[in-house]
């Protein structure tokens, strides 16, 4: 019995739904007070000033009056959020090097003081992006500062930026950092290229001034010389060594003829 009402009903709310909706304004009056109000919204607004964590707008707000005008328009800011997940940013970092991790933009107006709290956590030797790996880590500044670095300071670390009021996550960056031993890598990459190499990156970067060519030309000179150098010692060498050779033959065919005569 209960089971045919609700089919009853669900029969009766389905023609209801069926049905047209016919909505006629012509009886509708707007009051005349309403005619007169002049509302202030947001008629123009900058894009978010970072693309991930709490950020920033510059938002032109005008009051709007019943025939379209706008006045007295101004510039606010406002916080805007497009994304709270930073990601991962990885440091290769030499031992005894200084590092120093920041939670915050460099925005000089970031949340700091306005009501926004930090808390770090650590994976120690790992560089991942997997929660459930990191401990908390203490740290009350929203930076985090080596003065050395050590071996055992390498891992991930993650800091999460929240309202204090709602203590909801507004942005969570992680740090992978890598630390390796100055003996065993030399991080100086320009150090190890080629003048080729070198070349060709300064003609990418659109860096090839009058004075970069030269210093160019002059170090290809250099290393065109020193080639040319190496090669005529090594011609040298094997003058001598072929010499040598046909000196050794020559007095060995003479001691093979005496000891013939003989």
């Amino acid at each position: 019995m209960k089971t045919l009402r609700i089919s009853h009903i669900l029969v009766m709310l389905h023609c209801a739904l069926s049905l047209p909706l016919v909505v006629s304004f012509d009886k509708v009056t707007i009051p005349p007070e309403l005619k007169s109000v002049v509302v202030r919204i947001t008629v123009n607004a900058t894009a978010c000033s970072v693309t991930c964590g709490l950020g920033f707008k510059l938002e032109e707000m005008c009051e709007i009056t019943p025939s379209g005008e706008r006045r007295n328009c101004t510039l606010e800011r406002s916080e805007c959020l497009t994304n709270w997940i930073c990601g991962l940013l990885h440091f290769t970092v030499p031992a005894g090097k200084p590092l120093e991790l920041s939670c915050l933009d460099s925005d000089a107006s970031s949340p700091g003081s306005r009501g926004y709290g930090w808390t770090w956590s650590f994976a120690h030797g790992l560089v991942t992006t997997n929660d459930v790996l990191f401990k908390p880590f203490k740290n009350a500044e929203p930076v985090v500062r080596f003065s050395a670095t050590r071996e055992a300071d390498a891992g991930t670390y993650r800091c999460d930026v929240r309202k204090l009021k709602t203590l909801k996550v507004v942005k969570r960056i992680y740090f992978g950092v890598r630390v390796v031993q100055n003996k065993l890598v030399d991080l100086d990459f320009e150090k190890s290229l080629t003048w080729e190499q070198k070349l060709a990156a300064i003609k990418e970067e659109g860096k090839g001034g009058n004075s970069t060519s030269e210093e160019m030309r002059e170090e290809q000179s250099f290393w065109q010389a020193e080639l040319l150098y190496k090669c005529l010692i090594v011609a040298g060498i094997g003058v001598i060594v072929a010499l040598s050779v046909k000196m050794a033959l020559y007095v060995l065919k003479i001691f093979k003829r005496r000891a013939a005569q003989q």
